[in-house]
């Protein structure tokens, strides 16, 4: 008996260490990408939370002023307007998003004669920058040198050549085609994802158990997808929130200052008017909004319970 126990001891003991190295292992290999976000975006966010407590002009000392950034917002009514412009923004480009990615990842799922050629062509705007998309789409939506308005007059469909960036509804829905053209077809993949991991076996017994496709939608399609559609309307969200480089390439705010959205008015106060402690409280007021949005959505979107 004391011959056992002595053998087994040295053993459990080993084991041990070796589970010991293996952790230690693991925190190697996760070390660089926790350095990534500490260095990048924990750093970062502590700097910007500290100059949102301070008059922080460019040049010159800062002095601490502790909620007073945060109270002038509430008095800010511009920021409002952009925050209300904004929130309707992200509502309707979402909606176009889906309306077009969701089709697009239905019909290029199963394979067909030119998938592949499809999945690439639909993708490929995905790939520009969205600087260089503005950049591009500006020059499209030019009256005079652009596309799409002299085309539609020497086709014949208007009378003169429109100017689509000078009244709101025409510039705002040009930018919508801008980005659902830019953002359908990354969307679409990771639709595409989510309707290749519904199990095959699924759909052939609803089909015979003679459920129709718009049945089958509704009842496997969908449920199965909650993950994959939280992460995409998550990142569509969030992308549509924090929009800029299209509003300030393409309208620079215009018409008359209706495009005005909620990072273009944070950076007019941080770089233009060089008030870098009221910009950082707009832009920590910004992330709390964005972060309860995205905890809104993961909650509405959770994983039935019973649903495997």
């Amino acid at each position: 008996m004391t011959a056992i126990t002595a053998t087994s001891a040295p053993a459990s003991a080993r084991v041990r260490l070796g589970a010991g190295r293996r952790q230690w292992v693991g925190l190697l290999y996760v070390l660089p990408a926790v350095a990534f976000v500490v260095v990048f975006f924990v750093i970062p966010l502590g700097m910007t939370a500290w100059m949102s407590l301070h008059n922080w002009p460019l040049m010159g000392e800062h002095a601490f002023v502790g909620l007073d950034n945060y109270f002038a917002i509430l008095r800010d009514t511009r920021f409002w307007n952009a925050l209300k412009f904004t929130a309707y923004y992200t509502v309707i480009v979402t909606i176009a998003i889906f309306a077009v990615a969701f089709p697009l990842a239905i019909f290029i799922e199963r394979p067909r004669p030119l998938t592949n050629l499809y999945r690439t062509a639909f993708f490929m705007p995905a790939v520009v920058g969205f600087a260089s998309a503005s950049l591009l789409w500006s020059w499209l939506l030019n009256v005079d040198s652009g596309l799409f308005s002299p085309a539609a007059f020497d086709l014949g469909l208007t009378g003169k050549k429109v100017n689509l960036l000078a009244t709101f509804q025409p510039a705002f829905w040009s930018i919508i085609a801008m980005v659902v053209w830019k953002v359908a077809g990354f969307t679409m993949i990771i639709l595409m994802t989510g309707l290749q991991s519904i199990p095959q076996d699924l759909q052939e017994a609803a089909v015979i158990d003679g459920a129709g496709p718009f049945a089958r939608f509704r009842a496997i399609t969908l449920p199965l997808m909650r993950r994959t559609l939280a992460l995409a309307l998550i990142l569509s969200v969030a992308g549509s929130i924090l929009a800029f480089d299209q509003f300030y390439i393409i309208l620079r705010g215009g018409p008359r200052n209706q495009t005005l959205t909620a990072v273009y008015w944070i950076f007019n106060q941080s770089f233009v008017s060089f008030k870098l402690g009221y910009g950082a409280a707009l832009s920590m007021v910004l992330l709390v909004i964005l972060v309860a949005l995205s905890l809104v959505q993961l909650w509405l979107l959770r994983k039935p319970e019973g649903l495997d």
